[in-house]
């Protein structure tokens, strides 16, 4: 008896979620086919029921974060997308560098956890990615104040300063800051903010 396409949908929704945890903790290149359909108890023969390549697969489990774990993780930081302002944008970048999200792997936004791999990606690929950065612009661009083209700017900034304070830390804090101060909770946030709403020099 043939499964159903409820069944189908199950499975694949199964096989994304493990990819996007073992693709968080191990990288894209460090994962194969037959480790992914063992963590969800099948063979290699079932993959190709349901994509083409492993690339098809990590594009798409790069963009189901903004609708699995991505919206727990909004939900658990009190982030409202659509009507939160200013609050939002706060609980946003607090939640996003919190030691917490950095402890997560398994968690972890793709941002954080897979740009290298992204880097050297198919074109699907890196569009499943730069949906995520769209996406977390539009959050930003949704409750700053203002508007118009400035509005827009400054919300694309967030996300990437988000990032460049992730990964370049001391780097871009200590300018201004010395460095006992850095490692205190709350002033990657504080960091990010500064970076992201300061004006461009020309």
């Amino acid at each position: 008896m043939p499964y159903s396409a409820e069944h189908k949908i199950d499975v694949r929704k199964r096989i994304v979620e493990q990819a996007r945890v073992m693709f968080n903790r191990e990288g894209f290149a460090a994962v194969s086919i037959d480790q992914l359909m063992a963590g969800v108890g099948l063979t290699r023969g079932g993959f190709y029921n349901h994509f083409r390549n492993k690339e098809e697969l990590y594009a798409e489990a790069v963009t189901s974060f903004l609708a699995g774990r991505g919206k727990t993780w909004r939900d658990e930081a009190g982030v409202d997308p659509e009507n939160g302002g200013l609050e939002t944008v706060r609980a946003m970048i607090d939640s996003y560098l919190s030691p917490e999200h950095l402890k997560d792997v398994d968690g972890q936004c793709p941002m954080i956890a897979l740009p290298s791999d992204v880097a050297r990606g198919s074109p699907e690929v890196k569009a499943a990615y730069g949906s995520l950065l769209k996406a977390m612009s539009w959050l930003f661009e949704n409750n700053l104040e203002g508007n118009g083209p400035e509005r827009r700017e400054k919300a694309l900034r967030f996300p990437l300063c988000a990032l460049a304070v992730w990964f370049y830390p001391e780097r871009l804090m200590t300018r201004h800051w010395p460095t006992t101060f850095v490692k205190r909770r709350g002033t990657r946030r504080l960091a990010c903010w500064v970076l992201a709403t300061s004006h461009q020099s020309s």
